[in-house]
Formats: structure tokens, C-alpha cells, sequence
């Protein structure tokens, strides 16, 4: 069985983007977009926002390394949306429900997943306890004025066991975990 990880990329205060603010809040550094350039290979799983967001990006920067590693490996978007053909290489559209198809990539897939963005995916999976890590990544900025996309908005509660972390560049956090979903708060019953 594959594994599926939940990946984001946040401010202190949980924001996935702030308005005004360029990409990884301006602070991204060497060590960190090394660290991003040998990540395992996996198929990256998102819906269609995150589609016409990141497609966008590579079709405007395609011979950025990142960008170019993006478009090489596998994507799975989820949508009702968007219509096949999808333009950016290596993507496949998945219609119906994500959380039924998921269950069964895990069982069928030759490679781990990985969310990229996709908010509401990555609840919906997380609450069917398909998620087997949660990693974010901790950007040492409060965009509260200026703030979007609340990452944890919408969450059930969560039990987290950190079993990775380290420090990009001296400010930025990798924290990795284990997550267990509850059904209610700890200690109830």
C-alpha cells in the first residue's frame, strides 16, 4: 500500500498565501529549495484551484528547475470542472469522488502521494483517514491583515506525533507528523 502525505507551506499564523506577498512569502533560501529539489518521487494530488494556479505558473516559467520537475512527475486533479484534455504534461482528470479514488490509488498506486495546496482535498482526506503523514513547513511571518487561505479552517480535531523536524536556512520549520483524527476532544468518552 502507498503512502499519502499532506504538504503545506505556511505562515506562523496558518495562512497558505497573504495578498501582496511573492511566492514562499519572499523567504525561500538555498537550503530549503535544496532540500525541495530531492524530495522522493510521488504523484502529486490536487483539485482544480490548485490546478489553474500552479499549470499557470509553469506555463509562464517552464525552464524554472522547480517548475520543470513539477511538470515532469505524475498529477492527479480532482475536479467536476475542468475538461479533458488538461494542457499541463503528466496530469490526469479524476471526476467523482476523491476520497473513493484515493482509497483505491493507495491500494493500486506504484508511487506515495502527495497533496499539493488543495485545501478541501486535503480535509476530505484527512477526515476519511486516508492521510498517513502531515507535513508543513513554517514561514516566520503573521499575515493576519493580509492573510489567505486559513490551512486549518474546517479541520476535525487531530492528534499529531512528530516524528521528522528540522530548520531551513535558520528561520524556517519543517515539522512532520503522524496524524490521528478524533471523534471527539481527548479525554471524552
Amino acid at each position: 500500500m502507498q503512502s499519502l502525505m499532506v504538504d503545506f507551506i505556511i505562515s506562523l499564523d496558518g495562512y497558505g498565501a497573504a495578498e501582496g506577498w511573492p511566492g514562499f512569502w519572499g523567504m525561500e533560501g538555498p537550503e530549503y529549495l535544496r532540500w525541495l529539489g530531492h524530495q522522493e518521487e510521488h504523484t502529486a494530488l490536487m483539485g482544480a484551484t490548485t490546478y489553474r494556479l500552479m499549470s499557470g505558473f509553469a506555463e509562464q516559467t517552464p525552464d524554472e528547475a522547480g517548475m520543470a520537475d513539477l511538470t515532469a512527475q505524475p498529477k492527479v486533479v480532482f475536479s467536476s470542472t475542468l475538461e479533458a484534455p488538461l494542457s499541463w504534461a503528466n496530469t490526469q482528470l479524476m471526476r467523482g469522488d476523491a476520497v473513493d479514488a484515493v482509497r483505491t490509488m493507495k491500494q493500486e498506486a506504484d508511487r506515495p502521494m502527495r497533496t499539493l495546496g488543495s485545501l478541501a482535498l486535503s480535509r476530505s482526506l484527512l477526515r476519511a483517514g486516508l492521510v498517513d503523514r502531515y507535513r508543513v513547513v513554517v514561514f516566520p511571518v503573521i499575515t493576519g491583515a493580509t492573510g489567505r487561505d486559513r490551512i486549518f479552517d474546517g479541520y476535525p480535531d487531530v492528534a499529531l506525533e512528530l516524528v521528522d523536524h528540522r530548520t531551513f536556512d535558520g528561520r524556517l520549520q519543517l515539522l512532520e507528523y503522524v496524524p490521528t483524527v478524533l471523534d471527539g476532544p481527548p479525554g471524552a468518552g
